[in-house]
Order: structure tokens, then C-alpha cells, then sequence
């Protein structure tokens, strides 16, 4: 081959791998990985995504949960760990965190005749006194997550004087509403009926959750002791009174969330809300948003209320803590509302040191023991 043929050729040889190589790298980091997308999931920064956490599809969740214990453990999936663990391993719960005791799976009473379930999180060194409760109420649209990821919520919460608990409750594939708050009233019935056995105060007993669950824990605080609400799932001598809440983006005013400008797909049959009050469209369904709605209870011996939400939350819009928060302070209600600006629907700022310190000390501050 003559010199004047050869330079073009290594030219355009050069130039073709440059630009492919360009391509293939411009291409990958453009395009997420896994591992981008399950760390930015990990909330609690943990290293493991639970159910409630996780972004993608159930199926997805399912087959990314190797060793099928309800969470996704990030250095598992993206390393070479191998797909199976032994029997022994897989059926194994999971170790319980630094300081605390879990003890997993208890029945706590009845919901659609089957049992229903929580784990109870106890700090390793026996107090000498009683101590306050922080039950954790999970979300997921009242169709998803489990009880599994409040574990660590509470736990933190635990090591500063606390007994925790965090429990299931039938999602509106098994029953509509009112199954989800019977089954959250009856589980605090239960800590009441069963505060010797556990260490509790039953005078103090404070509940948190977000998203759908920050609406359940809302309703447990404006509903009280109402009645209707109550279910039959057992300890009907206890009260389901809870003296202070920490609501983390709730929905609180259904009529108002669905005709909130950019959340109107929420208002039509299907959607999370529409399963829960039984199908159909939400809006024109008025004794059913009056039932679901936390508002509708208020009154001034409603407890302390803590209120959390993302001013950019495209899931549920931050109109909804400010409703709440606005009513009860109208009742004559403490109340606090904390906006975290350009934060979404839960995310890495919920877990800010400040953010952990301001509901510390709230729940220390409204569950001091009585005089």
C-alpha cells in the first residue's frame, strides 16, 4: 500500500474509534446505573432499599431481593455476591440495629379475619422506669410497603429513651377504608393493653409516618376516640388516643388534593385515593372524603402535631400540611409545620441531622411523664 493511500485510512480508522469511544462514554454518563438508582432510593442511607423505599415496579423489587428478606442490599446487587445465600441464612431475620432488641411478628389483633402483625423495637438495657412509645405507621399509596422499613425509623428514635413499634395494616387490595386506621387504632390498644409487658407508659404514646401513612397517623391523632373508626380487632377497654404525631407529607383534605392544580389524576378512578374510599372518582363521593379526612375531626383536645413536608413533593402538594396545620391552630392545637424547600416526596433531607433533631425533640418535649 502507497504512503498517500495509507494516511487517509489511519485517519478515518482513528476517527471512527474516537468518536464510538466518545459515544460509549457520553452514553454512560448520561444514563444512570443501578447503583445510581438504589442509592438515590435509600432514603436512611443504610445501604439497603425496603419495599417502601423502592421507586421501580413490585416484580422488580421482588427480583433485586436476592435473599428474600425484604429489602434490597445495595453492595449485593451491584458486586459479584452470589444470587442464593444458604436455607439457614435466607430464613434468618435480619440482624436487628446497634442497641436495640426487635422482636418481630407480633400479633397484635384481627383485621379481616387473619392475624395482623408488628414488630416491637426494645432498647437492649432495661430501663427501670416505663417509657414513652413511638409507633411508625409505613406508606405506600395504602397499597404498598411494610412494616420491614420502620424498623429503622424507630430505632434511632429508641436509643433516646423510647420503646418503638412499627406495624402493619391491610392495604386496599384486601379492604377499602376504614380497614387501614381500625387496624392502626387497634394496634395502639394493644401497646396499651400490653404496656407492662413491653415497658410502656401508656400515657405516652406517640405515632409517625409519612405519605400514606403520614395520613393514618394524622387521622390517629384528630379521630381520637371516634367511634366508627374504631374496628373490632380487639382490646375495646383501651383507648386509641395518641398524645403527640409526626406527620411527614400526608394527605390530610382529599376534595382539596384532588382539585390542586397538577395532582387532578388523583381525583379518577384507580388512583391511590379512589381504591381507598372503595373505587370510583374521589369527588362527588363526599361521605367518603368526610370519613378519610383527618380535618374533619379536629377538635382542641387534639395532641401536639409535628408537620413535615417538601415544597417541590410532586406526589402529594405541601397545600395539604398547611391545611392541617392552619385547622388545628385554629382549634387552639400546638402545631408545627416544617416546609423543607425544593424537597420532594421523602429523599435525603427528611434525614438531615436537623431535621432528626427537630422530631427528637419534639416527642421528648410532649412525652415527658406526667408530674
Amino acid at each position: 500500500m502507497n504512503h498517500s493511500f495509507r494516511l487517509p485510512v489511519l485517519f478515518l480508522l482513528t476517527l471512527t474509534v474516537t468518536c464510538c469511544w466518545t459515544t460509549d462514554v457520553l452514553a454512560q454518563r448520561a444514563r444512570p446505573t443501578i447503583k445510581d438508582r438504589l442509592e438515590k432510593d435509600d432514603a436512611n442511607d443504610d445501604g439497603k432499599v425496603s419495599k417502601e423505599e423502592f421507586s421501580g415496579p413490585d416484580k422488580l423489587f421482588e427480583r433485586l431481593d436476592r435473599d428474600g428478606d425484604g429489602q434490597i442490599d445495595i453492595e449485593e446487587v451491584v458486586g459479584n455476591t452470589p444470587v442464593r445465600r444458604p436455607e439457614t441464612v435466607r430464613n434468618s431475620p435480619p440482624p436487628s440495629p446497634r442497641g436495640v432488641e426487635v422482636k418481630r411478628d407480633v400479633v397484635f389483633g384481627k383485621g379481616g379475619g387473619r392475624d395482623l402483625k408488628m414488630h416491637v423495637v426494645l432498647p437492649k438495657s432495661k430501663p427501670s422506669e416505663p417509657l414513652p412509645a413511638y409507633v411508625w405507621i409505613h406508606g405506600g399509596g395504602w397499597q404498598g410497603g411494610s412494616k420491614e422499613g420502620g424498623i429503622n425509623q424507630v430505632s434511632r428514635i429508641v436509643t433516646e429513651g423510647f420503646v418503638g413499634a412499627t406495624i402493619e395494616y391491610r392495604l386496599t387490595g384486601e379492604a377499602p377504608f376504614p380497614a387501614q386506621i381500625e387496624d392502626c387504632k387497634c394496634a395502639i390498644r394493644f401497646l396499651r393493653e400490653h404496656s407492662d409487658e413491653y415497658g410502656i407508659d401508656p400515657d405516652r404514646i406517640a405515632v409517625g409516618g409519612s405519605s400514606a401513612g403520614g395520613h393514618l397517623v394524622a387521622l390517629l391523632g384528630t379521630s381520637g376516640d371516634v367511634e366508627e373508626l374504631e374496628g373490632s380487632g380487639g382490646w375495646p377497654d383501651q383507648s386509641s388516643r395518641v398524645q403527640a404525631v409526626v406527620d411527614l407529607y400526608g394527605p390530610t383534605d382529599f376534595s382539596k388534593f384532588v382539585t390542586t392544580k397538577g395532582f387532578e389524576s388523583h381525583n379518577r378512578d384507580g388512583s391511590p385515593e379512589s381504591k381507598l374510599l372503595g373505587g370510583g372518582e374521589v369527588l362527588g363521593n363526599d361521605e367518603g372524603i368526610r370519613r378519610v379526612n383527618p380535618i374533619t375531626y379536629i377538635d382542641e383536645k387534639d395532641p401536639p402535631f409535628l408537620i413535615i413536608h417538601g415544597t417541590n413533593d410532586p406526589v402529594v402538594p405541601a397545600n395539604q400540611s398547611q391545611l392541617i396545620h392552619d385547622a388545628l391552630e385554629s382549634a387552639g392545637v400546638e402545631t408545627t409545620l416544617k416546609l423543607i424547600r425544593g424537597a420532594k416526596h421523602g429523599g435525603r433531607e427528611f434525614h438531615d441531622p436537623e431535621i432528626r433533631e427537630l422530631i427528637t425533640t419534639f416527642l421528648k418535649k410532649h412525652l415527658q411523664p406526667s408530674e
